[in-house]
């Protein structure tokens, strides 16, 4: 059975493989006339017919939500969307518990949780695969997503250099997991207090990630392929106003878009905050492949389900 937790986990191969069926998957609704199927349509293929994929949210979403939905319909299947709220997970049901029930239900499970340990509880007790959509450690299927739109933009992601800029948070731990599968060198500066896990650096250092760790932010856009940033103030985070002031230092501007090289793709997982981790410069510039990046959450996370249920 296929989980898709962490990209750690998951083979190089097998992540190629996905990668690989997002790009088949998106060309193949682009019809010969110019025209595109409409969203709504069902692949041609219609590959799960018939199934239905439970879309689990502890924590709000937009990009999460509405591509993992239409990922089902596109796919020929079906989902079906609970907050913490509509069910009894956390309010008097165990996980392990939820796990089998939901199992008797549906063919595969998207979780977005506040604690990893609830996504792989949930993935210990389940019978049918369940996906990462987001936890505080990591978020895989962005990560996905970003690697297809930089294919898109005609990178070959071993011979380029990534660079990451502000709080070592989820979505950069993914990219860490990411580097030692894609073979891209990754650069990741963080102010102080900041920085990712000792532990997860090394890990993915040990399996062949090329990581280079820069405090000093100009530097490292310094003839970067790929800028990289997120919000600095996150949900669930209580304190904000000290986060502003700490991470200030590393936001994306014109001045680490020059340092960088003058074709260097900029990306932001969304939702962004103009004047704080990115200014509205270069997030609505010519150098921004966001929303390129957005649309492929869902091409990406087609390929996943697709690996996931077959």
């Amino acid at each position: 059975m296929n989980h898709f937790l962490s990209l750690a986990d998951i083979d190089s191969s097998e992540l190629r493989a996905i990668l690989d069926e997002a790009h088949r998957m998106k060309a193949a609704r682009h019809l010969p006339n110019g025209q595109s199927l409409p969203k709504g349509q069902p692949d041609a293929d219609a590959p799960f017919t018939g199934h239905t994929l439970a879309l689990i949210f502890e924590k709000s979403s937009t990009r999460t939500r509405f591509s993992f939905d239409m990922a089902m319909r596109q796919l020929g299947g079906t989902s079906i969307t609970a907050t913490s709220n509509d069910m009894q997970l956390g309010r008097g049901e165990t996980v392990e518990d939820t796990a089998k029930v939901l199992s008797r239900f549906v063919d595969g499970i998207m979780l977005r949780a506040n604690s990893h340990d609830t996504l792989t509880a949930l993935a210990r007790n389940a019978t049918v695969p369940v996906i990462n959509g987001l936890t505080d450690y990591n978020h895989p299927c962005q990560i996905m997503a970003d690697l297809q739109t930089l294919e898109e933009r005609g990178g070959q992601l071993s011979d380029m250099t990534l660079t990451w800029v502000g709080d070592g948070n989820n979505v950069a731990v993914s990219f860490i997991n990411a580097a030692a599968k894609f073979g891209y060198h990754l650069r990741i500066s963080t102010p102080e207090g900041y920085a990712v896990a000792d532990q997860t650096v090394e890990a993915a250092r040990q399996a062949g990630a090329k990581i280079t760790l820069i405090t000093d932010p100009l530097t490292a856009c310094e003839n970067t392929d790929v800028v990289i940033a997120d919000t600095f103030v996150s949900m669930g985070d209580t304190d904000a106003e000290a986060r502003l002031s700490d991470l200030m230092s590393h936001q994306v501007n014109d001045a680490l878009m020059t340092a960088a090289a003058k074709n260097t793709i900029f990306l932001h997982c969304l939702p962004a905050h103009r004047g704080e981790e990115v200014t509205a410069a270069v997030i609505d510039g010519k150098q921004s492949a966001v929303w390129d990046e957005a649309e492929n959450r869902l091409h990406a996370q087609k390929a996943v389900v697709k690996w996931c249920l077959c």
